[in-house]
């Protein structure tokens, strides 16, 4: 099962106001939403978030985002966050791009 059904099944209030949190970031007007994008994909594979890639590598490639700007995006974390976020989400977002 989905998670994230399982977060909206289990605890419906509090999903309802994680949403609305993620619709206002949406909505915000600094970055585009392919930058968004990558910088979620930069954000959860420092964390080595493999889960998150299926989601933000998805989306990225829907807004134009090319395999380099996605494979640079996890490679830049390395200097800040190490080789884990790299070795796990690389082969992973990578693997998501070129089969969707």
């Amino acid at each position: 099962m989905n998670p994230l059904d399982i977060f909206q099944k289990e605890a419906p209030a509090v999903a309802k106001a994680f949403d609305g949190l993620i619709d206002a970031l949406k909505n915000t007007s600094g970055l585009d939403p392919k930058t968004k994008q990558l910088v979620y994909i930069g954000i959860k594979s420092s964390m080595g978030d493999i889960t998150a890639m299926y989601f933000h590598v998805q989306m990225a490639k829907e807004l134009v985002a090319t395999r380099e700007k996605i494979k640079d995006t996890i490679l830049i974390t390395l200097s800040v966050c190490g080789l884990k976020g790299v070795a796990s989400c690389l082969p992973a977002a990578l693997e998501i791009y070129d089969k969707t």
